[in-house]
C-alpha cells in the first residue's frame, strides 16, 4: 500500500486550521517502484491541490517561502491562485520568475529551501505547505489542458551561441529567444537537458519532463547542434567568425572527482556519471561508445555521501542487486546529500555503513573483476575548512566488503576543454570560468558563463537563473 507523505493531502477545517490527512499525492510503494525507473510520486487530483494550497496562511511581505526561493517565485500569490482553482493563472506566475519551473519543483531541495522556511514547521506537527509539489501540479495542468509556447518575437537578426544543454544553458536560451535573438545551443551528447537528463534518475525527474522543455524552445526557433563538444570540435574564436555576436558557456562540471586507492579501474568499479548515464539513459540517447550495463552482480557499493550517491543507490536497487550498501566516511550528520533521498533509499532497500573508507580494490581470481574493497575505520577529529569536521583514519582497523559493483560517487570537477582552447579566459580553483557575479562577464568580451561551470556543482535552480542573469547581461552588450 502506498505510503501517504505528511502535509502533501490535507483535509482543513477553515476555522479552526485543524488539519487532517486524506487521500491525495502519495507515494508508489516501495516494493512496487523499485521494479522500474518511472517516476516514483502519484499527482496531486485538483480536490488535494486545492486543500493542499489553502493550508498557506499568507505571510506577510516577504514571506519567508518567498525569500527562501532562488526564483523569488511569488508562492503566496500562486498559492492563492490554486486554492481557488485557477490553475492556469498561477502557472503563469511561476514562468515569471523561472525558465524551467516543472523541473525546478521536481529536484529542487524544498526541504532547505521554500519549504523549509514555512512558518508551518514550527507549528505542532510540523507540517510545511508542500510548495515544489503544488507548482509541478499547476505546470503539468497547464501542460495537460491548453500545452505551453514560449512567447515568440521578431528576430532582430542577432545570434548567439550557447554551449552546453543543461539547467544554465536552457535558462540562457529561454530568455533570449523572447527578445529576438537567433540562438543556437552547441552540445557534446547527443541528445539536450546535460545533468537533467544524463545525471538525474527517472524516478526523481522523468527524462518527459526534460524534453517538453526542449521541445519549447525548439518550436520556438532554438537551434540545438549535438555531438559537438566546443573546445575540441570548434573553438570559441571560431563562433565569433561564424558571425555569433555573444556565447555563453553553461557546461557544467562533468569531470568525476577521483579516488586514490588501489585497483579503481579493476572492472566493476565504476565512475557515477558514466553509471548513471548507462543505467538511466535509453539506447537512442546514449554517448557513442556507451551502453547499458546489464548485470550489476548481487551485491553493490555506492561510495559517497552526496545526492549523486542516493540516485546511485536507488538506480542499483532497481537493476537488481539484492544487497546495496553506501560506504561514507564520515556520519551521517555530515552528508551533504538530501535526507529526504535517503528516507526513499532505505524504504528500497539501500543500507548505509558509516565512518568508512575504502583504501582497496580487490579483483576476484577467477576472472578479474571486482570481488571486495579493503575499508578502513574512521573517526571525526577538528573541523576542516567545509565546516565539518575532518574523517581521520584509525591505523589497523583494516576490513572487507563483498561486492561485485562499486560506484564512485566522489564529487566533480570541472572540464578544462573549452578553457584550454581558450587562452584568454580566466579560470580558477582547478579550471572554474573566473566571472562576474551578478552578469556572468568572463574575462574575453562578449563571453559570459554560469552554473556549474562558473561556481563549482550546485543546484539545478541557481545554474537556470545564473542563466537567465547573463542572459539580460547579454542583451545589454550586443545592444
Amino acid at each position: 500500500m502506498s505510503r501517504a507523505i505528511p502535509g502533501e493531502s490535507l483535509s482543513i477545517d477553515r476555522k479552526s486550521r485543524v488539519l487532517t490527512v486524506c487521500d491525495g499525492v502519495q507515494l508508489r510503494s516501495p516494493d512496487e517502484r523499485i521494479n522500474d525507473f518511472d517516476d516514483v510520486t502519484i499527482p496531486f487530483s485538483e480536490e488535494c491541490a486545492q486543500m493542499a494550497a489553502s493550508r498557506c496562511i499568507h505571510c506577510p511581505d516577504p514571506a519567508a517561502c518567498v525569500i527562501a526561493c532562488p526564483c523569488d517565485n511569488d508562492i503566496p500569490s500562486a498559492l492563492w491562485m490554486i486554492e481557488q482553482g485557477e490553475y492556469l493563472k498561477a502557472a503563469e506566475l511561476y514562468r515569471q520568475s523561472s525558465s524551467l519551473p516543472d523541473i525546478c519543483a521536481r529536484v529542487c531541495p524544498h526541504e532547505q529551501l521554500c519549504q523549509g522556511a514555512c512558518v508551518l514547521n514550527k507549528t505542532k506537527g510540523g507540517d510545511p505547505v508542500l510548495t515544489g509539489m503544488l507548482e509541478s501540479f499547476v505546470i503539468d495542468y497547464e501542460y495537460r489542458t491548453r500545452g505551453y509556447t514560449i512567447p515568440s518575437s521578431k528576430s532582430n537578426g542577432k545570434k548567439v551561441a550557447v554551449i552546453g544543454a543543461g539547467p544554465s544553458g536552457l535558462g540562457c536560451a529561454e530568455q533570449l529567444v523572447q527578445k529576438g535573438y537567433q540562438i543556437t545551443i552547441f552540445e557534446s551528447k547527443p541528445s539536450a537537458g546535460g545533468l537533467l537528463t544524463y545525471g538525474i534518475p527517472n524516478f526523481k525527474l522523468p527524462k518527459g519532463v526534460v524534453f517538453r522543455s526542449v521541445k519549447n524552445l525548439e518550436e520556438a526557433g532554438v537551434e540545438f547542434v549535438y555531438n559537438t563538444m566546443i573546445g575540441k570540435d570548434k573553438t570559441i574564436a571560431e563562433l565569433f567568425q561564424d558571425g555569433y555576436e555573444a556565447v555563453f558557456i553553461g557546461v557544467g562540471t562533468q569531470v568525476d572527482a577521483p579516488i586514490k586507492a588501489e585497483g579503481a579501474d579493476l572492472p566493476g568499479v565504476h565512475l557515477a556519471t558514466e553509471f548513471l548515464i548507462r543505467t538511466n539513459v535509453s539506447a537512442d540517447h546514449l554517448p557513442k561508445g556507451l551502453e547499458p550495463i546489464k548485470n550489476l552482480g548481487k551485491k553493490v557499493v555506492v561510495i559517497g555521501g552526496g545526492d549523486t550517491a542516493s540516485d546511485a543507490l536507488r538506480s542499483s536497487l532497481r537493476l537488481g542487486a539484492e544487497e546495496v550498501t553506501c560506504l561514507y566516511r564520515r556520519t551521517e550528520q555530515e552528508m551533504p546529500g538530501g535526507a529526504h533521498d535517503r528516507e526513499l533509499a532505505r524504504e528500497e532497500g539501500a543500507k548505509y555503513q558509516f565512518l568508512t573508507q575504502p583504501i582497496k580494490f580487490i579483483a576476484n581470481d577467477d576472472d578479474g573483476n571486482l570481488a571486495r574493497v579493503e575499508c578502513l575505520r574512521m573517526e571525526l577529529g577538528e573541523p576542516d575548512d567545509s565546516g565539518r569536521r575532518r574523517p581521520v583514519k584509525i591505523e589497523g582497523s583494516n576490513f572487507f566488503v563483498e561486492a561485485d559493483t562499486a560506484v564512485l560517487a566522489l564529487g566533480y570537477w570541472p572540464d578544462e576543454t573549452i578553457s584550454k582552447s581558450t587562452p584568454d579566459l580566466k579560470t580558477h580553483n582547478w579550471g572554474l570560468i573566473t566571472t562576474d557575479e551578478e552578469t556572468g562577464a568572463t574575462s574575453m568580451p562578449g563571453v559570459y558563463a554560469g552554473g556549474d561551470a562558473a561556481t563549482g556543482p550546485d543546484l539545478v535552480v541557481t545554474a537556470m537563473l545564473a542563466g537567465r542573469r547573463a542572459a539580460a547581461a547579454m542583451d545589454e552588450y550586443i545592444k
